[in-house]
């Protein structure tokens, strides 16, 4: 089979693959990045690129309309690859420029306080001088530091060394002249010498707190010493080429690609910030001995290189919750090669360690209050409880709010639409755009508030469904029934209106019905309603921009005063780090994933009622939501 040559614009970058490789394929073996919400389905319509020229062949599909084919525009999942080809990757289609990313230091900074718990991390560095050898003293160099440490306190547990410090024992007690600093980690087991180092370098102790994201990395880097955050850095998890959600990146993983691939790209994401980190602060990755990881169980399972397929069929079984410790060396972190990593555990397939870690940093479990935790991005996790109970489930929301299923969707990034507002008579939109840059498509928090303008404005009805009879070109006839036009652009540039279509609205309808559902199953099966609720708290970065108004509107969210709404950021990340930093917190989170109750929607007669409920503006059940009555009362 012959190699082909594919070169690929703007960035540059050249790859050979095999006749018959689809372009998808081919730009993420080349390290380009072309937005796939679907993982390479064919599904999603956005993995756009231009052949300039060269020979390839390419599947129909309803996605891309005649004038667009006549110019060369493919979806590169559905293009496979047949001679040498130069491929255009249009903007859209790129990496979002300034990605908007909560790294928890913001809403939730008076979390990150340890208070008066003493700062005990999974590992200690101790300065030691031994008493040099002698003919009458002349046991082994591991038996010498043995014993100089029972003489510090550390008597009666086995104390192991690893053949990767045993091989620099030897040079470095001498070149240290006997004085070293040891870095102890504690084990079930006993006491692991995880390195030895010539003198007093007791104050170079670092550690590490990673949120593994589905959409973003971010990372903490931590003395150990003080518990000081020295400095924190984050990307989008490359992983974000094989799909936007955990679904996509099963399928990717077990289907199209292979596990150890997406593992690959991960870690790599992580080797590139912890780089990034340690040349930024001047120190040495081998200073960084202790690592804590949090992240979906998906998220967790690829990190791991575990097989995650098991975790997408019923009856939706994770290889484990509870992880081992492991060595930086195993997975290919480029920290001290026998630093450990502990991931934050879980609780099930659906619901794991960035959950726990959540609950963690909010303190629900130790709260009398009734609370609701909800943690809103590709799937909707919800908790409920307090200091007696946890439930938790998993509503299959869906990436519609990250920017997937919905046409000119995108992340929260340069040039996405954040927020609308919609002129009652006109109908005319105002956009508002991060960056105040030319608008490129439409976030999340946009798209919350424009169906709620939209409903509210009378452009579209309670089901979601346009009107047809508005004196206004906004709404106007496209390729699959009718849509609204947000931002009109230039078609002689090549560019598309921006707009949301019938299917778009469905969309975003059907993933804050299965959040609403979600809650209102939950509730219902602890035999409570919303009133009940005390507190919701809100994680995720998202979370940070939702207008809580028009989330009620919508019936994404229940109508409860707004003062019981409570935004905490990133949690995840919050979790990890007082994890990191405290023994106590560890078996805290342990104890967490331990109580909380998982119960399975995707199953529950309950759930899929609920959800039908939850299809329409804000609900069917509109007595539920009596300040939005009110908003139409006075509209009408």
């Amino acid at each position: 089979m012959k190699l082909c040559n594919v070169a690929f614009a703007p960035e540059n970058k050249s790859i050979q693959v095999r006749e018959g490789a689809t372009l998808l394929k081919a730009a993420s073996l080349a390290g380009v990045h072309i937005n796939a919400s679907c993982g390479g389905a064919g599904t999603c319509g956005k993995c756009r690129a231009v052949i300039a020229n060269g020979q390839f062949r390419s599947e129909p599909n309803i996605h891309l309309s005649d004038s667009e084919v006549s110019r060369g525009v493919v979806l590169s999942c559905l293009t496979v690859v047949e001679g040498d080809l130069s491929v255009e990757i249009p903007q859209e289609a790129q990496k979002g420029a300034g990605v908007r990313v909560d790294t928890g230091l913001g809403v939730g900074r008076e979390l990150l306080k340890i208070g008066d718990r003493e700062i005990q991390p999974r590992t200690k560095k101790i300065h030691l001088t031994l008493p040099r050898p002698t003919l009458s003293d002349n046991i082994s160099d591991l038996s010498r530091l043995t014993r100089e440490l029972r003489k510090q306190g550390y008597p009666g547990r086995d104390i192991t060394c690893g053949l990767s410090v045993l091989q620099k024992l030897g040079p470095t007690l001498r070149e240290g002249e006997w004085a070293v600093t040891v870095t102890l980690m504690w084990t079930q087991f006993g006491i692991e010498i995880m390195d030895v180092e010539a003198g007093d370098v007791t104050l170079s102790r670092y550690g590490l707190a990673i949120d593994v994201g589905t959409t973003t990395v971010v990372v903490y880097l931590v003395h150990l010493n003080t518990g000081d955050i020295i400095d924190v850095a984050s990307d989008l998890n490359a992983q974000i080429r094989c799909g936007e959600d955990i679904i996509s990146r099963i399928i990717y993983a077990t289907e199209v690609g292979t596990v150890e691939e997406v593992h690959e790209l991960v870690i790599g994401t992580i080797r590139t910030l912890v780089d990034t980190l340690t040349a930024r602060n001047g120190i040495q990755p081998e200073s960084l001995d202790s690592i804590v990881t949090s992240g979906n169980t998906t998220m967790t399972h690829l990190l791991y290189e575990l097989d995650p397929r098991y975790i997408r069929e019923e009856p939706y079984v994770p290889t484990t919750n509870f992880l081992p410790v492991i060595k930086a060396s195993e997975i290919g972190i480029n920290v001290n090669r026998n630093a450990n990593i502990y991931a934050v555990p879980g609780t099930a397939s659906y619901v794991g360690g960035d959950i726990t870690a959540g609950i963690l940093a909010s303190r629900v479990h130790l709260s009398e209050a009734l609370t609701i935790f909800i943690d809103i991005g590709t799937n909707g996790e919800l908790v409920l409880g307090n200091q007696d109970w946890l439930v938790a489930a998993s509503c299959s929301a869906g990436p519609a709010f990250e920017g997937g299923g919905v046409e000119f969707g995108m992340r929260a990034s340069q040039g996405a639409i954040e927020g609308v507002e919609i002129d009652r008579q006109t109908h005319e939109p105002t956009c508002h755009v991060i960056g105040d840059t030319e608008p490129q498509g439409i976030c999340g928090s946009g798209m919350i508030d424009v169906l709620a303008e939209m409903y509210l404005a009378g452009v579209i009805d309670q089901k979601g469904r346009f009107s047809e009879d508005l004196e206004t070109d906004r709404v106007r006839p496209g390729d699959a029934g009718l849509e609204y036009v947000l931002v009109r652009r230039d078609p002689a540039r090549g560019e598309r209106d921006i707009v949301l279509t019938a299917a778009d609205l469905d969309n975003i309808l059907r993933t804050k019905g299965a959040i609403y559902a979600g809650l209102c199953t939950l509730l219902s099966e602890m035999n409570l309603t919303f009133h009940d609720v005390e507190r919701f708290i809100i994680a995720g970065g998202f979370g940070n921009y939702i207008d809580i108004e028009k989330a009620i509107v919508i019936g994404l969210l229940p109508d409860l005063p707004q003062e019981r709404f409570h935004f905490i950021g990133n949690s995840s990340i919050t979790g990890a780090y007082l994890i990191l930093l405290s023994k106590e917190m560890r078996l805290e989170a342990e104890e967490i994933a331990r109580r909380m109750t998982y119960i399975e929607l995707s199953v529950s007669r309950a759930f899929m009622d609920e959800y039908m409920s939850a299809l329409f503006l804000p609900h069917t059940r509109l007595d539920d939501f009596p300040s939005v009555r009110e908003i139409l009362d006075k509209r009408r």
